[in-house]
């Protein structure tokens, strides 16, 4: 008679993978990248070949790797953290000598034909080493002072590579997704509280060196600043942007004008309508109610990454699940805030929303390790 081991029996098959699979996560991702694409064919008067067609296939391809992510199991990807946490890093140094510049920023690297922005591939990696590494240490060392040195400095290298680019937005969603990090992982509430004071010396700092030899932020993000506190100091130079999405946000009143409608987009009064402000297009266009609906697509995302990392008997992949979803939490986040004069302007899209190929493949990449997660959480 021939004896098959408990871990034998327990191979997770193709089916067993597909039966395990987080269909509605997959679907809500899809829904709002549609809506994304929708909105990118409105901002280009009803063409598809400006914005919204590339935006669909790196949809498609983005969802197709989520996929295959998902049927791998999840210590594969525990191996690769460290590997893939320096690779990004090597990029973000790569982008100092090599970078392309646009707009004012160098945050670009080119490999062929493939353009990309290796601070978007960090805000994922940095996820996937620190769930490692607090996977890795014994839970009783997590808030002693010699274990916490590490993951700071794994967050603080990167965020002051990218905040060199300069690019002060995405440098600030490393540093809180570092905490949110730690925060997850148990690390003791008395650091975050010496954290905040240190925030806020370093925010005073800030500003006391304004206007000497050795300023740390451009002259350009001490207006953006300025223009958050005060958007009527200067409506139509620093405070353009802020100004025009408040009367966009406002047009759009419950129901919103209609798709293609939105005369703040259509007339272009409305600058970055397909990335960092598209949001304000949609909600002038399907209104406060378009905008909620939004949301909450957003908040289930989330949710589900709670759900599902809470049942996840596997520290790292419930660690990596709760990582990647407060990331995304930050990210709509930040951009809504900003974009309804709840926040400075710094540059950060909506995901799955505006027009960007890096972060697009990368958020969904990013899911796929949700995913491989969600099906291999108990084993």
């Amino acid at each position: 008679m021939t004896f098959i081991s408990h871990q034998q029996r327990s191979a997770p098959t193709g089916l067993s993978k597909a039966l395990h699979f987080h269909w509605a996560l997959a679907f809500l991702l899809a829904a709002i990248g549609g809506v994304g694409v929708l909105m990118l064919v409105s901002v280009a008067g009803g063409q598809m070949d400006q914005w919204a067609f590339p935006q669909l296939t790196r949809l498609i391809a983005g969802l197709c790797l989520m996929s295959v992510i998902a049927f791998v199991p999840i210590r594969v990807f525990r191996s690769l953290s460290v590997a893939a946490y320096l690779s990004a890093l090597a990029l973000l140094v790569a982008v100092a000598f090599v970078g392309e510049t646009g707009m004012g920023a160098r945050r670009w690297i080119e490999f062929g034909p493939f353009r990309g922005q290796p601070s978007e591939l960090m805000k994922v990696t940095l996820v996937m080493i620190l769930a490692w590494y607090y996977d890795s240490l014994p839970p009783e060392r997590t808030s002693r002072p010699l274990w916490i040195l590490p993951p700071v400095i794994l967050t603080v290298v990167p965020a002051i590579l990218v905040f060199r680019q300069p690019d002060l937005g995405t440098a600030t969603l490393i540093l809180m997704g570092g905490a949110v990090m730690m925060f997850i992982a148990g690390v003791a509430w008395q650091y975050f509280v010496a954290g905040a004071g240190l925030v806020v010396g370093s925010i005073a700092t800030v500003f006391l060196t304004r206007g000497t030899d050795f300023q740390f932020l451009e002259d350009y993000q001490y207006v953006r600043i300025e223009t958050f506190l005060n958007p009527s100091s200067d409506p139509l130079g620093a405070g353009y942007h802020i100004t025009q999405s408040m009367i966009a946000l406002g047009s759009g009143g419950v129901s919103g004008r209609g798709f293609m409608q939105g005369t703040q987009s259509r007339l272009n009064f409305l600058p970055e309508k397909h990335t960092d402000f598209i949001f304000t297009t949609l909600v002038e266009e399907m209104g406060i109610t378009g905008g909620i609906v939004l949301a909450v697509g957003y908040c289930l995302i989330v949710l589900f990454c709670v759900l599902s990392a809470l049942t996840n008997r596997n520290r790292y992949g419930s660690l990596l699940t709760l990582g990647i979803g407060c990331t995304f939490f930050l990210y709509f986040g930040v951009n809504m805030s900003m974009v309804m004069g709840l926040a400075p302007v710094v540059g950060v899209p909506l995901p799955l929303v505006s027009y960007g190929g890096s972060a697009m493949i990368v958020i969904l990449v990013a899911f796929g390790l949700v995913q491989s997660a969600h099906v291999h959480k108990l084993r």
